[in-house]
């Protein structure tokens, strides 16, 4: 009888590419993968311990498979990621009777052997060096399978006061390119056409291997790949991106025109007390450039609210930033509060309730500024790639090139003929949401 095995992956895109990759040795092995962990005899959880609500949603995972093994269903379970690695002693003391195994990303590698182990109901505790995980590999394919992710760097160097990355994943480290490019047409092989470049820091990338930033050189022989369609680029800090790189995204048609630059705040004196640096002066030179040198792009950024030491006055001038700038896309977070970080131990921490009464006032600004830019999509013709079939609303829901999968909004749509998925097709939009578009697919050429 075969032994079933289940994987949760939760928190960001890239830990996703590492589950996958886990995922791949697993069936290598000769396991049978099933996605209903209830289904499954072993399950590895992989967390995500980047802020509160994030550790919380690890947590509450671990108990609810925890309930099923206690009721016979599940058999095993193992627990690694980055609460895992954050977390070693404590989770392993904690949750004993729960967890069958507590592993370091460094042992992502070894899935196969703590599988078996735990199998032979062995308890399991160990903690490689976070540095020796792997930095490509084959995977398999979870999302859509048109597009996927595509992680070429590991870890972070840049040390924001407030962020535990670097503490739990290490030094920021690139993958050499040509293994970069190596994965790109594996993955371009087994069918996806849509490329999302993340890391840490995307515009670091080949800093530590070739002395400088190689981003631009990267994402033009990503494009030369015969079979990729879109290329999109996440996770760029607003200091490092160059002349070249926004030629690169200008001149190159397969890449999209979008950029995700988290800017986590405009105040020169937060930014500095982040470890940030940079103004609101250069932030708006730079998104000005950004805007001309780029017609059509769409810019999604990230913001802060209640770091501590922000006063009312920073907090305004912020939201007075935001609502000139005019982001297309834009999240707001409170502040979280991470033990070992710099910022945990600074004073005036600002209380809990103001840092979410302000973020949920910088999303009400956003949300006015993404319905009145989606009403003036209204009758306009726009291409997008088809994700599925709405049973409930009857219509088809896919993306355009302005929306990053997982994270931006959705174009629902009807269609006279049967659609695919991946399929492009052109709609004309009838109606806007806050964030999502609504419209039919038409042969009229989009715009």
């Amino acid at each position: 009888m075969p032994i079933n095995i289940g994987m949760v992956s939760l928190g960001c895109s890239k830990n996703l590419v590492d589950s996958e990759r886990m995922l791949y040795k697993i069936r290598e092995r000769g396991y049978k993968l099933v996605t209903d962990p209830a289904k499954a005899n072993v399950v590895v959880i992989n967390t995500c311990g980047f802020i509160q609500s994030a550790k919380e949603e690890a947590i509450e995972t671990i108990l609810e498979l925890a309930k099923l093994k206690e009721e016979g269903t599940i058999k095993k379970i193992v627990v690694t990621g980055c609460l895992a690695q954050r977390y070693k002693e404590e989770m392993a003391e904690e949750f004993k009777d729960e967890i069958d195994a507590v592993v370091g990303i460094g042992n992502n590698e070894d899935i196969i052997d703590i599988i078996d182990r735990v199998l032979a109901n062995e308890r399991v505790v160990e903690f490689k060096d976070k540095l020796s995980l792997k930095l490509t590999g084959k995977r398999i394919i979870s999302t859509l399978p048109f597009f996927t992710y595509l992680k070429i760097a590991e870890g972070c160097s840049n040390c924001c006061s407030y962020c535990a990355i670097p503490m739990i994943r290490g030094k920021f480290r690139s993958v050499p390119m040509e293994d970069v490019l190596s994965e790109a047409k594996w993955l371009v092989e087994n069918g996806v056409t849509e490329l999302n470049v993340v890391a840490q820091d995307s515009t670091r990338y080949g800093e530590d291997l070739y002395g400088k930033s190689e981003l631009p050189s990267l994402l033009k022989k990503l494009c030369a790949i015969e079979g990729v369609r879109w290329v999109r680029v996440l996770y760029c800090y607003p200091e490092r991106i160059t002349d070249e790189l926004i030629e690169t995204i200008a001149s190159e048609p397969k890449i999209v025109k979008y950029l995700d630059i988290p800017i986590q705040h405009s105040d020169k004196d937060i930014l500095k007390a982040m470890g940030r640096g940079g103004s609101e002066e250069e932030l708006r030179v730079l998104f000005g450039k950004l805007r001309e040198k780029i017609p059509g792009l769409v810019i999604r950024t990230t913001l802060i609210t209640g770091f501590p030491g922000e006063t009312e006055e920073q907090f305004n001038s912020m939201a007075e930033f935001v609502k000139e700038m005019e982001f297309d896309r834009l999240g707001c977070f409170p502040y979280s509060e991470e033990e070992g970080t710099k910022a945990a131990d600074m004073p005036d921490q600002v209380d809990e309730e103001v840092r979410a009464h302000r973020a949920e006032i910088i999303m009400q600004q956003q949300q006015l500024i993404s319905e009145r830019k989606n009403n003036e999509k209204i009758g306009k013709v726009l291409q997008a790639v088809v994700e599925g079939y709405d049973q409930w609303g009857e219509c088809y829901f896919g993306r355009t090139q302005s929306d990053a999968p997982d994270i931006d909004g959705k174009i629902f749509f009807d269609s006279a003929q049967k659609l695919a998925v991946g399929q492009l097709v052109n709609v004309k939009v009838a109606e806007a949401l806050d964030y999502d578009l609504m419209g039919e697919v038409t042969d009229e050429p989009a715009e």
